[in-house]
């Protein structure tokens, strides 16, 4: 059994870190008090943003030399967290961010609930996974225990139907001899040479909407060719959206539901076969 962080409600033990960080309403681009306007994609019966939600008390666990912490914020967004503390936030924001100021933060282009042109000050590295210009983001970051690299994919323009090529990143973490990749806000299917760059992925968090996102058929497709033994799902708006990707994916691997939205990984603690993983989120 996967081991996670663990809430301690009775107890009200808080991250040190949380007290000396701005609130997450704080954080966001709007005013004290008004909320934020919902972006296209974040219109599908959203439950709430994080801001809205109460803060849960977290309860610090350390992590051994071989264990990552993954811990889900919401949307695309991840908080990854290293043996050597360093943080990372995936697709970072403006709507949902971590409670935290991450060391690294990975950001896309398809619709800016999943970047930000006013990251927070304190962030070390920004990581955009486009660069522009129909140019493809070339990153390969080591930080601490930390190695972080993209391989760039296409995305659909938002207007007009067309393609924005490398528009979006496919961001792996290399923590603990763990490869972990975040795919981000991926549209089409994974051709040969975009999996050899890849490599061996150990987890794979994947938008599971099957609609913004690549359809649901599709995203199967991309699982079975990554051969990740743990898949995490994200970006998936709705309890139906998620009911029927989980349906669908019932039908090849194992699903299995956390109470908490925060897992440790290590290399034992992998699944034998492939496995579902569902972190409660939105």
């Amino acid at each position: 059994m996967l081991q996670g962080l663990r809430f301690d409600l009775r107890h009200g033990l808080v991250l040190a870190a949380l007290a000396l960080t701005p609130s997450l309403a704080q954080a966001q681009v709007s005013p004290p008090g008004a909320r934020p306007e919902a972006k296209p994609e974040m219109m599908e019966n959203c439950p709430g943003l994080v801001a809205e939600r109460p803060r849960s008390l977290l309860r610090r666990v350390a992590l051994n030399a071989d264990q990552v912490r993954l811990n889900y914020i919401g949307h695309s967004t991840f908080l990854i967290e290293s043996p050597r503390l360093v943080r990372i936030a995936t697709d970072y924001n403006d709507y949902v961010r971590p409670p935290i100021i991450p060391d690294i933060a990975t950001m896309n282009h398809a619709h800016s609930t999943h970047y930000t042109d006013r990251p927070d000050p304190g962030i070390t590295h920004v990581l955009r996974g486009w660069a522009g210009n129909e140019q493809p983001a070339r990153i390969d970051l080591t930080y601490k225990d930390v190695r972080v690299r993209n391989v760039p994919t296409n995305i659909r323009t938002w207007e007009g139907g067309g393609t924005e090529r490398h528009g979006n990143s496919i961001f792996i973490f290399e923590i603990a001899s763990l490869c972990i990749a975040h795919l981000g806000h991926l549209h089409h299917t994974l051709n040969q040479q975009q999996l050899n760059e890849i490599g061996r992925v150990d987890v794979v968090l994947v938008p599971v909407d099957g609609s913004y996102t690549l359809d649901m058929e599709g995203m199967v497709e991309v699982l079975k060719a990554m051969k990740a033994p743990l898949m995490i799902p994200m970006h998936y708006f709705s309890v139906y959206t998620l009911d029927r990707f989980l349906s669908r994916i019932g039908q090849e691997w194992d699903v299995e539901r956390s109470d908490v939205p925060s897992v440790v990984v290590s290399k034992t603690t992998l699944p034998t076969k492939p496995k579902l993983l569902l972190l409660p989120g939105r």
